[in-house]
């Protein structure tokens, strides 16, 4: 089972998030963070940004492996990932640009029509990832369809990194990236598998609103099914899920959750 924590809005959630990646980093200078886009995360980068700045954490050798890219975008396009994390993440913590990689840059730009880029672009990323270590922490959004990732439902839970088609949905909840216009959001992209994020040796999944509720709830408590993908994070070792009252609002354990965070031991991280 996931360590449910629930905190009362993103701020908590990202200060305790950031103290988790900053004792990370301060134990193991060189370590592989895991970085997701949307707006679940900006908290921790924010408060991590804070962290390493009051403490002098040193994040020179610090390397960072991006969730997901849209394709038919290009690179400095403000809404591509490779952008994106960019602007929320490495400029923010001052991360060298080097070590922080978007699994849609070895494509820039290639077209849907390059047979050969497209099959072998993932299955580079993921040979990357293992050359760096593998990842420590990864940092997880969820979607409304319980998707993480662009691991849309119906995605295979053992699937490496790959192009994959975006449902409507998932188009839908992102076009207020693209000004609201559905048009805009592109309808392909390059994402880690299931089987790739399994990998990383700490899931920290973020979710907030009420608008997620239903989707944590598969997630935690449901069964684990590719009707939601994220639910496969209950095969891993060592997850922890942070969430707002709202997002929390459908759990049925939600007394044992709160009572577990209660009566941790002092020197229990998250």
């Amino acid at each position: 089972m996931a360590e449910v924590v629930i905190v009362k809005n993103e701020d908590e959630a990202g200060e305790l998030v950031a103290q988790c990646a900053a004792t990370l980093i301060e134990s193991k200078p060189d370590a592989v963070l895991g970085l997701a886009t949307g707006s679940s995360p900006l908290k921790v980068y924010r408060h991590l940004a804070g962290r390493v700045k009051a403490n002098h954490i040193d994040v020179s050798q610090v390397s960072g492996y991006a969730l997901d890219e849209y394709l038919e975008l290009p690179l400095t396009h403000p809404e591509s990932y490779h952008a994106t994390i960019k602007r929320t993440v490495t400029d923010v913590i001052g991360l060298d640009p080097q070590k922080v990689h978007v699994p849609g840059d070895a494509l820039n730009g290639a077209s849907m029509n390059d047979a050969k880029a497209m099959r072998g672009a993932g299955a580079a990323y993921d040979r990357a990832i293992e050359a760096a270590g593998g990842v420590d922490m990864q940092i997880l959004g969820i979607g409304t369809d319980g998707h993480v990732g662009f691991n849309e439902p119906g995605s295979s839970l053992a699937s490496g990194t790959r192009i994959k088609t975006l449902a409507r949905q998932t188009r839908v909840d992102n076009a207020r990236f693209f000004g609201g216009n559905l048009d805009e959001v592109p309808t392909h992209c390059i994402t880690q598998g299931i089987g790739t994020i399994l990998k990383a040796r700490h899931l920290v999944l973020l979710a907030f609103g009420a608008g997620k509720a239903n989707a944590v709830a598969a997630t935690v408590e449901g069964p684990v099914s590719a009707s939601c993908p994220a639910s496969a994070l209950q095969l891993h070792p060592h997850v922890t899920v942070v969430i707002d009252e709202a997002a929390a609002g459908k759990l049925h354990n939600v007394d044992y959750y709160r009572w577990v965070t209660d009566n941790k031991p002092d020197w229990q991280d998250i």
